[in-house]
């Protein structure tokens, strides 16, 4: 077989590229210790009915008034469901799932995040007043269509 002297020298190259390529992505993966990015909170999630936390998932307003909303993703359905929680003030979410990878984006706003099983997403948002629907952006089975949820942000009285 007679390949050519170019032909070669493209052949090294590509190779060369390639073993960087998968270089960077082991060696990045390892010196990460594969965790996903950001603040790193962990939670046993074949242990979630016991967790304090997150074996009551519901809307809890804190002493300084502010919201949290605990949300449970798992089987195709967020709990709770639906949401409400009070419109134009921060409210907090953390999330977590028992099963599967799952997304929680609320449809109208910049709320999207990922429920992983074992780490506790967090983050804070604000709503106008209105329905709102959450919706699964990570495909976590046959009835992954079927992952809805419903926020209702009211406004204080």
């Amino acid at each position: 077989m007679n390949v050519e002297f170019y032909e070669k020298i493209w052949m090294w190259a590509a190779t060369g590229l390639l073993a960087l390529f998968l270089g960077t992505i082991v060696i990045g993966a390892a010196s990460s210790a594969v965790h996903p990015p950001g603040k790193l909170e962990t939670v046993d999630p074949t242990k979630l009915l016991e967790h304090p936390e997150f074996s009551q998932p519901g809307v809890k307003e804190r002493a300084d008034g502010s919201v949290v909303v605990v949300v449970l993703a798992e089987t195709y359905a967020f709990t709770p469901d639906p949401i409400e929680v009070p419109a134009n003030r921060p409210v907090t979410f953390r999330l977590t799932s028992s099963d599967v990878m799952h997304g929680f984006q609320v449809v109208g706003t910049n709320a999207n995040a990922m429920a992983i099983p074992g780490y506790v997403t967090e983050f804070t948002i604000s709503f106008k007043p209105g329905e709102y629907t959450i919706g699964c952006n990570e495909y976590c089975g046959v009835m992954h269509h079927n992952m809805v949820g419903k926020l209702i942000a009211k406004e204080a009285k």
